[in-house]
């Protein structure tokens, strides 16, 4: 078994499918391919989330409504002559599903993280769908997998993890006594052990197809992406950036800690503990061999490499006296972030001061607003965080030395920079 992974760029158009019909019909098999939602379908559910939680019947119909016409789209040019009834009926009645969500119960703000579960992760439902039926179509057989029954979750909504105790038979069942050789299932989502749905982090369809190939003791993942394999930096924002062949489990998982986007955070720990290797491959050549992540590497990395972290909140907390160290009180504070989901990136302490790095969120006024009953808090909104391992003098004077630089972490290796945002220029230099 073998396990490949596509993200939402893959499949943005009826070309990406295609494309991704033509990668997986070369494989001999068995082969499990999971697939995210399609484009910026999570993006434009989440607009859609945010009218129904503002009360926007309307708007949120509407917005939904975009979404439908950006699907209708895809298969118009995946079956320009008809799309089949059956078809269309599956994509429909996903769609009415979520028509009835925005039609129903009045939500609660306090309930945010249930309901976007509930209404985001239709964008996986419906993109496997059109993937697998013109999978079909296109003669490749292949099962559809509903993994809301397959992966059981923690009650952690829009951030839970898998256990793999209790899903295990469930996906082995699943895919079990199959004709076909292809299964197709859904990066990103599960559902509690009550069946209620759940989302696993933005990205976290890595994560999703790391637990297939943990199940189902495959030989490797690969996640095809739009670029030619792992690069020391976004080439987005650089324009002088290198490939790195090979990495090591730990460098992938401290690449992804500090913001790397080329993998999720979760998706190496159940590759490790079997020791399966992933692959990250140009989704545009897939004779290219892209780039693999194992436990051990034949080389060493040259290029310094550079992940840069935007929508960063950088918090100072201090005690409203000095009766007590700040340390004291660590506890209090990070159970307090937790129990908002606000994920913390970079943390430096004193005695009386702890800065903290975090991802902005729509929850933090009141974080703050908590903490500010107990502490002196104070925060700097609009920052980015720049992570650069393997630094040369050169690219510390660069960017630790400017004047946009609030707080630095130096290492021997390492560096991590939180930095008021400017406008980047396109594609700066690294070198």
């Amino acid at each position: 078994m073998k396990v490949y992974k596509f993200g939402g760029a893959s499949v943005r158009s009826a070309d990406g499918v295609r494309n991704l019909c033509d990668i997986v019909r070369d494989e001999p098999g068995p082969l499990f391919v999971v697939v995210s939602a399609m484009g910026k379908t999570t993006n434009a559910l989440e607009g859609v989330l945010e009218r129904f939680m503002a009360g926007d019947r309307k708007g949120a119909l509407e917005a939904f409504a975009r979404v439908e016409r950006n699907h209708a789209e895809i298969l118009a040019g995946l079956f320009p002559e008809r799309v089949p009834v059956e078809v269309s009926d599956a994509v429909e009645t996903l769609y009415r599903e979520v028509r009835e969500i925005l039609s129903g119960e009045e939500p609660r703000e306090t309930d945010y993280d249930r309901w976007y579960d509930r209404i985001v992760s239709f964008g996986e439902l419906i993109s496997t769908t059109i993937v697998s039926a013109y999978l079909r179509h296109a003669g490749v057989s292949n099962r559809w997998i509903d993994m809301r029954r397959c992966f059981v979750t923690s009650t952690r909504h829009r951030d839970a993890n898998i256990n793999l105790s209790l899903s295990a038979p469930l996906l082995k069942r699943a895919v079990s006594g199959a004709e076909g050789r292809v299964f197709v299932g859904q990066g990103f989502i599960g559902s509690t052990a009550a069946g209620e749905p759940t989302t696993l982090g933005r990205e976290g369809s890595d994560y999703s197809a790391a637990v297939v190939a943990n199940l189902l003791d495959a030989e490797s993942l690969s996640i095809w992406k739009d670029v030619e394999g792992i690069l020391n930096a976004d080439p987005k924002i650089f324009s002088d950036t290198v490939h790195i062949p090979e990495l090591t489990y730990l460098d992938a998982i401290e690449l992804a800690y500090s913001g790397a986007q080329i993998i999720h955070p979760k998706t190496i720990k159940p590759l490790q503990n079997k020791n399966i290797p992933l692959y990250v491959r140009p989704f545009s050549d897939k004779r290219k061999p892209g780039s693999v992540i194992r436990g051990e590497m034949t080389g060493r990395i040259e290029a310094p490499i550079l992940i840069f972290k935007p929508n960063q909140v950088l918090l100072s907390i201090r005690p409203k006296d000095f009766s007590f160290v700040i340390e004291e009180r660590m506890v209090d504070i990070f159970s307090l972030l937790e129990q908002y989901h606000i994920h913390t990136n970079l943390i430096q302490s004193s005695a009386v001061n702890l800065s903290i790095c975090v991802d902005a969120s729509r929850q933090l006024k009141q974080v703050v607003e908590r903490l500010q009953s107990e502490f002196r808090v104070v925060y700097n909104s609009d920052m980015e965080l720049l992570t650069i391992r393997g630094y040369t003098a050169p690219l510390y004077e660069k960017y630790a030395e400017s004047s946009n630089a609030y707080l630095i972490q130096k290492t021997r290796k390492m560096v991590r920079i939180v930095r008021r945002t400017f406008p980047w220029h396109p594609k700066m230099n690294i070198y």
